[in-house]
């Protein structure tokens, strides 16, 4: 048969989870003011930026990184009061992590969260062929629907339940003893998501001792380093090890081990930041909740979710596009976030032209 009367019919090479799923889009920001993805807008003062240049100029770029990045593994554990009891793994980003908690799943595990929560947990459950589960939060509130959770923890016996503290993309932090019930019931992993910790001054990192089955995962990409792809779990180490067994090797390259340690002992300049997004956000939530037909949620994140008027969001988000501002139209999504838009906590000029454009909306 000659080549190009061979046929290739993609469909019988792939898995059918794999054809079925869309792939994970962002949006072009070119020449935007970016207010979409809940990054720190401030850059790193110039004494900071030669410093840190100081420190990369030796990096033996032509040897293999250290495969566990053992330093910044300790400088994390240092910084945040871990203890010595409890190991951390490094990922690409907390979504490398995700991925390998369910690669470590058998195919006919099912998996946990509330809805609507952080699209990669679905992502990537959907991608491995895992029986996902959906429970939505509770409509007044954005709390967890505690009945209808121990209901499905008790039925599916989930193996990860992921709870996001606060929640991506409604910015509240979740009942605490409602957390503390589903972690006492389950029988699989529990997983709690604090990649906003920042923002929230809260954090389970103190009741993993309490637990065998809880694991905390964090991300450096909020505290304004989201260039560098850093995510991390701590948990017990005989949890920690398994998942070491499927991590790739050197998955921490070396400029990024570097890089993220010497921040992470600067670490008083990104507080100094993170201070003032929570400072901007209060404002920003006041003057939202000013503006008619306009509804801002409370948030301890970076970012505020808030609802437009009904079938108002699609057209409000285009509009501010329009004048120079890239915000997330959270509407297509449907259930609780119908009429929502979210948008990031920028520079105070930048919040000050988000308001603006939005009231020219409106």
């Amino acid at each position: 048969m000659s080549i190009e009367s061979r046929s290739f019919e993609i469909a019988a090479i792939f898995r059918k989870e794999v054809l079925a799923i869309s792939a994970y889009k962002v949006a072009d920001a070119h020449g935007l003011i970016k207010l979409d993805a809940m990054e720190n807008p401030f850059n790193w003062p110039e004494d900071l930026k030669l410093a840190w240049l100081d420190t990369l100029k030796d990096c033996p770029l032509n040897r293999y990184p250290d495969p566990t990045a053992q330093e910044l593994s300790q400088t994390i554990k240092r910084i945040y009061q871990i203890d010595d009891q409890f190991d951390v793994m490094l990922g690409n980003g907390s979504d490398e992590i995700i991925q390998l908690l369910l690669m470590a799943l058998p195919n006919t595990a099912s998996v946990l969260a509330p809805a609507p929560g952080f699209v990669m947990y679905k992502q990537l459950s959907d991608c491995l062929g895992l029986n996902y589960l959906s429970i939505p939060l509770q409509a007044d509130n954005f709390d967890l629907d505690l009945p209808a959770m121990l209901d499905t923890i008790k039925h599916y016996q989930p193996s990860v339940i992921f709870l996001a503290y606060p929640n991506n993309p409604t910015g509240n932090l979740f009942s605490h003893s409602a957390m503390l019930e589903i972690i006492n019931l389950a029988k699989g992993l529990v997983v709690i998501d604090e990649a906003y910790a920042p923002f929230a001054d809260a954090s389970f990192i103190g009741t993993l001792s309490d637990y065998d089955n809880l694991l905390v995962m964090r991300t450096v990409s909020k505290l304004g380093l989201a260039g560098l792809r850093l995510g991390y779990v701590i948990g017990r180490p005989a949890i920690i090890e398994q998942l070491n067994k499927i991590r790739l090797p050197y998955n921490i390259n070396s400029l990024t081990q570097l890089s993220a340690n010497f921040a992470l002992c600067n670490h008083t300049v990104f507080d100094q930041q993170t201070q003032k997004i929570c400072q901007e956000r209060s404002l920003v939530f006041e003057q939202l909740n000013t503006l008619t037909g306009i509804n801002a949620y409370p948030s301890a994140a970076n970012f505020i979710l808030f609802r437009t008027p009904t079938e108002q969001a699609s057209r409000i988000f285009l509009a501010i596009k329009q004048q120079g501002i890239l915000i997330k139209d959270m509407s297509p999504q449907g259930g609780l976030l119908k009429d929502c838009l979210r948008v990031t906590i920028g520079k105070p000029e930048e919040n000050i032209a988000f308001i603006t454009a939005l009231k020219n909306c409106l």
